[in-house]
């Protein structure tokens, strides 16, 4: 059976992928988390016109399937962890830590990559998974670190090593929780369908006009709460 690799929906989901490594050089080598945080955000921009283009273009393919998720793994799963470890190694710590237990702290983010991998392969077979997700997406906590590590670099926050490590345990957990989180791909363009859509791009929009700087880590809280209220309403409402 002929393959065809190079097609332009895998051609973008590439470019993602050699995004997210560059980001995870940019942390780990370099030191710069500005420049992590760019890549990884460009990275969410190849990841959502591969999907846009192979629908316009009819180039569905089972190569591209897997493709998507092994470049998802590095940019959203492997580099975000990238960035905590090194904001970890920069950053000072509230407790004294010994050189075994800073050793060890300095893993601890890479719980996410592991939990990424989960939350990937399970939506993979999860059909349930179309208009809204089960966890966090990857690209949501790829950004909420990626916005840390950038607010961390330009001295806007500090960031112990203690609410690292509880960071990346959150992150990783929420990311293969049951908590159901709304998605943001519109089911046409009206309001009975995408009321909840259109409101939280309206807050985002607020959030921006208060302090862009804070921006991208605020509204990833929110989006976060939100998911999280929604979905015990919704387990309330059951009566489960």
């Amino acid at each position: 059976m002929a393959v065809k690799l190079f097609t332009i929906p895998n051609m973008l989901t590439l470019c993602n992928l050699l995004c997210g490594a560059g980001a995870a050089v940019s942390a780990l080598v370099w030191g710069d988390l500005q420049t992590a945080f760019l890549l990884v955000v460009a990275s969410a921009v190849f990841d959502f016109f591969d999907g846009l283009s192979a629908r316009l273009l009819n180039q569905y393919s089972a190569i591209g399937v897997q493709l998507d998720s092994l470049a998802d793994m590095v940019s959203f799963g492997f580099a975000p962890a990238a960035v905590m470890m090194s904001l970890f190694s920069e950053t000072s710590s509230w407790l004294e830590w010994s050189d075994t237990m800073l050793k060890v702290g300095y893993f601890v983010p890479l719980m996410m990559t592991a939990f990424s991998a989960l939350r990937l392969a399970k939506f993979n077979i999860d059909d349930t998974q179309h208009t809204e997700f089960e966890g966090l997406p990857t690209p949501a906590n790829a950004l909420f670190c990626m916005s840390l590590g950038l607010l961390s670099e330009l001295g806007l926050v500090m960031v112990p090593r203690e609410v690292i490590m509880v960071l990346s345990v959150v992150m990783s957990v929420l990311l293969v929780c049951r908590v159901r989180m709304f998605s943001l791909k519109f089911e046409g363009f009206g309001w009975a369908a995408n009321k909840l859509r259109y409101a939280f791009l309206l807050l985002a929009v607020a959030v921006i006009a208060v302090d862009y700087r804070f921006a991208v880590t605020t509204i990833m809280v929110l989006y976060v709460l939100i998911s999280v209220v929604r979905h015990l309403a919704k387990c309330n409402k059951n009566g489960r």
